[in-house]
């Protein structure tokens, strides 16, 4: 992703402020989420890792520089400093994998203001993506109870990189493993795959196809039997090859529908291989499956083995949309915010931290005394890394036991995000004091100015 990765305002609201002299004013960014998309119980953090790798190269290449000039908006003042430009800010974040809230900061980017208003699109562009599509795996994954999900979903994803970024979110949000071989070569994932229908249809009978398939790869035979008639044609035809792999001193692994009734047939064909002795076939299902027909399928104690979702998955088909935004928080060490006749628009003002306590999130002033785990930690100082990679199967595995330890507590109502009274105090007094579009200067934070902003700091 290069430099120009960015909605056009955003270089004419840098140029405005290099042209003001207020390029280099200090600056404090909040990126977060108003709700949780549509059929998604819990959030996950996701795409931390590719927003850390662009922001430390970020860098104008004279190509982009000569693009811009090309344009004729914007004054060679303003090339210039886009050709010395490298990020220099500070970057605070919540871990990627753990279960996130409504309001909370997920990341905050402190530094000159023309480079952290600069970051916008691209910040929002990646981690809510990779949240969305972390998050409904993980509602994927917890509706198949423990079994194997699979992503399938690369041919249609929203393009090669959004098939990437949908593959790296998927693992992070609990699937086993992927059909996207590049994917799985650069994030070091577990791939997986058998054959599509037209293999069976390339040869002259379905029988045939199997065999083909099983000289191939005796070891790892997984055959799919739904492409002419499952029970009276595609199960008969996998029996031959299982018995004939068997002869061979090898086992057949399993087998997968990928149309009709999938209860309903994954029941006769448990029971026709069981019949023949074939205990230990799998049965995967896949065909244009999402979180609630999976969850119909456990429900009916279908003898499923594991699930291959696609298309569901990678585009978010129930709701494609992340409600993702970056906001200013602070300028010049003033707090600021976002008014908004929707109560819920309105943004919050200053520094921030979010503590995860045991009954729920508190967001609060950075220098609140809270009594839980401070969530927001430091990855970037001065616009280089702070903290290493994560492998994407150890986000998975931090995301399990995080969601492990919370979700009960949200899905029974045990589990609230509330502000501290500090905060909730500025938030008022801001509102009021920009009510004719003007702000004071006598609403400067300063660190633990009770007199300011009075209340308990766990309210």
């Amino acid at each position: 992703m290069d430099a120009l990765f960015t909605d056009l305002y955003e270089l004419t609201m840098m140029a405005g402020y290099v042209d003001a002299g207020r390029a280099e004013d200090p600056a404090v960014f909040d990126l977060f989420f108003r709700h949780n998309p549509v059929g998604v119980d819990l959030v996950v953090n996701a795409g931390l890792d590719p927003v850390l790798d662009w922001l430390e190269e970020l860098a104008f290449s004279e190509e982009d520089l000569s693009y811009l000039r090309s344009l004729e908006m914007f004054d060679a003042a303003f090339l210039d400093y886009l050709a010395d430009l490298r990020f220099t800010c500070d970057v605070d974040a919540i871990a990627e994998g753990l279960p996130v809230f409504g309001d909370e900061p997920l990341l905050r980017v402190s530094g000159p203001l023309g480079q952290a208003q600069f970051v916008e699109t691209a910040l929002i562009n990646r981690i809510a993506y990779s949240s969305l599509i972390a998050s409904n795996a993980l509602q994927m994954t917890l509706a198949a109870n423990g079994k194997p999900v699979l992503e399938f979903g690369a041919r249609r994803a929203h393009g090669p990189d959004g098939a990437l970024t949908a593959t790296r979110a998927a693992i992070i949000g609990g699937c086993s493993a992927t059909s996207n071989v590049a994917a799985g070569k650069r994030y070091d994932l577990p791939v997986s795959g058998t054959q599509a229908h037209s293999w069976v249809m390339a040869w002259s009978s379905e029988l045939e196809a199997f065999r083909a398939y099983a000289r191939t790869f005796p070891d790892s035979t997984i055959l799919l039997i739904d492409t002419y008639d499952t029970l009276e044609v595609g199960l008969p035809n996998a029996l031959v090859v299982a018995r004939e792999l068997t002869e061979d001193g090898h086992d057949l692994q399993g087998v997968r529908l990928d149309s009709g009734d999938l209860g309903a047939l994954a029941v006769r064909t448990r029971e026709g291989l069981d019949e023949a002795g074939f205990n230990d076939v799998r049965i995967v299902v896949s065909g244009d499956l999402d979180a609630a027909r999976v969850a119909d399928l456990e429900a009916a104690r279908a003898p499923v083995d594991g699930y291959g979702v696609g298309t569901a998955l990678t585009t978010a088909r129930h709701d494609p949309t992340f409600s993702g935004v970056y906001k200013l928080a602070e300028i010049s060490e003033a707090p600021v915010l976002k008014i908004s006749s929707t109560p819920a628009k309105t943004s919050d003002p200053g520094r921030k931290q979010v503590w995860r306590c045991e009954d729920g999130d508190v967001i609060g002033l950075e220098d609140d005394s809270v009594d839980g785990r401070p969530l927001l930690e430091p990855v970037m100082r001065g616009g280089e890394r702070v903290v290493q990679p994560v492998e994407v199967r150890q986000l998975a595995d931090r995301c399990r036991n995080e969601v492990r330890a919370v979700r009960p507590r949200v899905l029974e109502g045990r589990w609230a995000v509330r502000r501290t009274e500090r905060l909730a105090e500025l938030r008022r007094r801001l509102v009021a004091d920009m009510a004719d579009g003007k702000r004071s200067d006598n609403l400067v934070h300063e660190p633990g100015d009770a007199s300011r902003f009075p209340g308990s700091p766990t309210g």
